[in-house]
């Protein structure tokens, strides 16, 4: 039976439920979940809520997440699979709306301030981008370099080391393993044509288009890590 949840940590509740269900043999091993939809639907609560928790539970090992025909429960659910700890670790979806908020507004702020200098640092980090496509890790490498960068042109080393901890943040397990599935080589080239745009915008001192650009830049984001890992398409909230 599924209950309604409250807005606290809200995809910690929902994984612990539907643990609950798989832990007590109600969604039985090699049982396909309900879809996104419906157990968004049942647990009250969003779908990117829902994929987080279905990441929680992939860490865990209680279900397998086939992109494409959806999550299963996976076969180490039938003994005692480990539960990790819970913690007051952001969500991936928190993390990427919080970035969006706070980075358009540096954005806004750097296109005041900046100088061929800023942009010189912003080509060199673009051209370097494009060359490495392929490798995520160091695509990954430069798309921080790239934000922290932004912060550098106001010249305030605290916004700086903000931004750098805030995108770090993606380094936690879950946010890793939600990205191994939807980061890749047309994800990083869409986010390159965006950080263009930013760049564009900078260069040009136009503040409104440069938070604008940040913006869409973080809110697209976000809707890449938004397919469904079903069969059904995703729509918006």
């Amino acid at each position: 039976m599924f209950v309604a949840l409250e807005p606290r940590r809200l995809y910690r509740q929902a994984a612990e439920q539907l643990r609950i269900l798989i832990q007590s043999g109600e969604i039985a091993v090699g049982e396909r979940l309900p879809a996104e939809r419906e157990l968004a639907e049942r647990l009250g609560v969003s779908r990117p809520t829902v994929r987080e928790a279905l990441i929680v539970l992939e860490v865990e090992g209680l279900v397998q997440i086939r992109m494409g025909s959806g999550v299963y429960v996976s076969p180490k659910a039938a003994g005692a699979p480990k539960v990790l700890a819970a913690d007051d670790s952001e969500a991936p979806f928190e993390i990427l709306q919080a970035r969006c908020i706070i980075e358009s507004a540096i954005a806004e702020e750097a296109a005041r301030c900046v100088d061929e200098a800023g942009i010189r640092s912003l080509d060199v980090i673009l051209e370097e981008m494009e060359g490495v496509l392929e490798n995520s890790e160091r695509a990954l490498a430069l798309d921080r370099a790239f934000h922290t960068a932004i912060a550098d042109i106001i010249g305030n080393s605290s916004l700086n080391v903000f931004i750098g901890l805030i995108y770090d943040k993606r380094a936690s397990p879950f946010f890793e393993k939600l990205a191994s599935y939807f980061e890749g080589p047309h994800t990083w080239r869409a986010a390159l044509d965006e950080h263009r745009i930013i760049r564009d915008a900078l260069a040009a001192g136009d503040p409104a288009a440069a938070r604008e650009a940040m913006r869409m830049h973080l809110t697209l984001s976000q809707k890449r890590f938004s397919e469904s890992f079903g069969e059904e398409p995703m729509r918006e909230e």
